[in-house]
């Protein structure tokens, strides 16, 4: 059974940064892909960006120059970094990998 353990969000104010980690108790190496999905109230479930075993990157076009996804091979772990976040950057983030999903870590961008 696979276990994602997700840390870093927070309360940050407008145009802050913060870092998102995902561990996964599987060898990265034997993952196709892994990255992170957000939720906000009342919203649909939506990417943010995710990267694949070949090395190639996807971003939700909200995201894009702003965030950025990373791999620890060695670590097993995904980053995510989130600069000149918006209020609309406010949800729950979920780590995912080949299907499996974390318990979600929440970001909150306020003043």
């Amino acid at each position: 059974q696979v276990h994602l353990v997700e840390s870093g969000g927070g309360l940050v104010q407008p145009g802050g940064s913060l870092r998102l980690s995902c561990t996964t108790s599987r060898n990265i190496f034997s993952i196709e892909v892994m990255g992170w999905y957000r939720q906000a109230p009342g919203k649909q479930r939506e990417l943010v960006a995710d990267i694949f075993r070949a090395g190639n990157i996807n971003y939700g076009e909200p995201v894009k120059g702003r965030f950025t996804i990373s791999r620890d091979n060695a670590k097993n772990t995904v980053y995510l970094q989130m600069n000149s976040l918006k209020p609309e950057d406010t949800a729950v983030y979920y780590c995912q990998e080949d299907g499996s999903w974390g318990q979600g870590t929440q970001v909150t961008v306020s003043s």
